[in-house]
């Protein structure tokens, strides 16, 4: 929703050409005036307070400021170019609406609306949920239609036991980060704008160890691989997934850690190929087989061999079908599909070759 905005010149009292460090300097000196905990119970402190942060937020991001300053300039804001500062002037208004930039309106107001929320030293240092881990393997065919175990070695980034994850040395002594002024985030570039990430220098802590911890270097994580074993549903299919809670990463200070989620690919098979709870394979059969008919052993995915008749005359692609030797789903098995290729002869012998014109004579075959 498009909010009505301020003049985040005059809510810091500078002029518009103020540089960094006066728009630091002055950020510093109203947020401790009106910070909550030096006023307590009282909303306007508060709100005022909010506004200071927020006019911070785009104030001291040289991306944000000069886009700011550019739809401000153009009359966007309903600000007009004029505006008082800390030496005093005029303004032509004193608010300007979000409405008034059209598409650019949503843009905006993410972005303040996102300094405001994470404005403040304690933002970076609430216990944030760990990230999950998403982790694809190979199945065998037969170990997807059976079911079974298998074992990973995940790679996951976890607390350092060393340090318990706070990234400094035993005995090591705690100070405040300059590079982020203890509030855990700094701006970085993104397009046109930027956003708000956790500080390089701390790690998001908001302070720093006099001495970091030799294991994990100061990061307080580590890239370690982790194994699981897995049970393998029964009949699982490619895409299948199976989530495993807490096995992600670590929460960030104090927050519970994230989860596994396991995606599974079914490898295919030389010879057997899988529709729903069906399976499918093709068999060949030499032509005397086919004609004169016989029986044959064929391989299931249960293990266990099962034995086709062939009928005398089968002709090339016909299918059988042996019921419940396909793959179990829901409590009930599918079929196992076989489809005949009848295997004809590249050569023959001259007393073999003089057989097959006697029969083709005798069956009445055209050549």
């Amino acid at each position: 929703m498009a909010r009505t905005g301020k003049d985040y010149y005059r809510i810091l009292g500078i002029p518009e050409n103020a540089d960094a460090a006066e728009v630091k300097k002055a950020y510093r000196r109203l947020a401790k005036k009106y910070h909550p905990d030096a006023n307590p119970g009282n909303p306007a402190a508060a709100e005022r307070f909010k506004d200071v942060g927020e006019a911070n937020g785009v104030l001291s991001d040289p991306l944000k400021r000069k886009k700011y300053d550019q739809m401000r300039k153009l009359g966007a804001f309903g600000l007009g170019g004029r505006t008082s500062g800390a030496t005093g002037g005029t303004s032509e208004t004193s608010s300007f609406s979000f409405d008034d930039l059209g598409g650019f309106s949503e843009i905006f107001s993410s972005i303040f609306d996102r300094t405001r929320r994470d404005s403040g030293p304690k933002a970076s240092r609430r216990p944030r949920k760990g990230r999950d881990v998403e982790y694809s393997v190979d199945v065998p065919f037969l170990t997807a239609a059976k079911g079974g175990k298998i074992v990973l070695a995940v790679p996951i980034t976890e607390k350092c036991a060393k340090c318990k994850g706070s990234g400094g040395a035993t005995g090591a002594a705690w100070e405040r980060c300059a590079e982020c002024d203890a509030s855990g985030t700094v701006s970085f570039g993104h397009g046109t704008f930027a956003v708000k990430r956790p500080c390089p220098a701390c790690a998001g802590r908001g302070r720093r160890a006099s001495s970091p911890c030799e294991t994990c270097e100061g990061a307080g994580k580590l890239r370690q691989r982790r194994k699981f074993n897995i049970g393998i549903p029964v009949g699982v299919q490619t895409g299948s997934k199976v989530r495993i809670p807490g096995q992600g990463e670590s929460g960030e200070t104090g927050g519970a850690p994230g989860d596994l989620v396991v995606s599974f690919k079914v490898k295919p098979h030389p010879v057997f190929r899988r529709e729903g709870a069906d399976i499918h394979a093709t068999v060949s059969v030499n032509l005397v087989q086919a004609m004169l008919g016989s029986k044959i052993r064929i391989d299931t995915v249960s293990g266990a061999a099962a034995e086709l008749r062939i009928p005398p005359g089968t002709q090339p692609g016909t299918r059988f079908r042996l019921r419940g030797r396909g793959v179990r789903r829901n409590g009930q098995a599918g079929d196992h599909i076989v489809e005949v290729k009848i295997e004809v002869p590249e050569s023959l012998t001259p007393e073999a070759r003089k057989c097959v014109e006697q029969l083709g004579t005798l069956a009445d075959m055209k050549r």
